[in-house]
């Protein structure tokens, strides 16, 4: 997976890009697949890691930036310098485990709210690299159930809408200012 994204893992003064919060309404578009992988498109890509490095964050979709693209930027191993982030264009999932599991998610979108969520334990996905390549990844795990967090971004999901302990999530989004209003379940 060679990268022509090289961007450095750290937090910046000023992010170039602003994240949306959950109540926006752009978060709830869903997103246009990208017709053309170019320069212009790499550049997005620079701004959203170094966006998604700023916030402490491990996966960026360009719906919380504002942007009505298919396009997700990943790296679960942001303290490693030498380990590249994972650039995802058009992301499509073509297998899902049976087994699903639980575990704490938070969001950019979401700050400072923490909750279960069940997702398949392991995807096969299919996107095109910052090159306009075709890819196939084999997920499990933590990137996974990131990579199944962001997707659900391009289709105007958040995570909150999947989180199926009421009483938590309204006390969680009370407690840090965020409407239930704004939440949109998945049954």
């Amino acid at each position: 997976m060679a990268t022509v994204v090289a961007v450095e893992k750290k937090k910046l003064d000023n992010p170039p890009l602003d994240i949306h919060y959950l109540g926006d309404r752009v978060l709830r578009q869903p997103a246009k697949r990208v017709s053309k992988v170019d320069d212009k498109l790499r550049t997005l890509i620079t701004q959203m890691l170094q966006t998604m490095y700023s916030a402490d964050g491990i996966g960026l979709a360009a719906p919380q930036i504002g942007v009505n693209k298919q396009l997700i930027v990943i790296d679960c191993e942001y303290d490693d310098p030498d380990s590249p982030p994972l650039v995802l264009i058009n992301p499509k999932i073509l297998r899902s485990s049976q087994q699903t599991c639980g575990s704490d998610e938070g969001c950019l979108s979401v700050p400072g709210v923490y909750l279960e969520v069940v997702r398949p334990e392991a995807i096969e996905v299919s996107y095109k690299d910052e090159n306009g390549k075709p890819q196939k990844l084999q997920a499990s795990e933590l990137l996974a159930r990131v990579i199944q967090h962001e997707m659900d971004h391009l289709n105007g999901v958040m995570f909150v809408d999947r989180v199926e302990n009421d009483l938590a999530l309204t006390e969680e989004l009370k407690k840090k200012g965020f409407a239930l209003s704004a939440v949109q379940p998945i049954k």
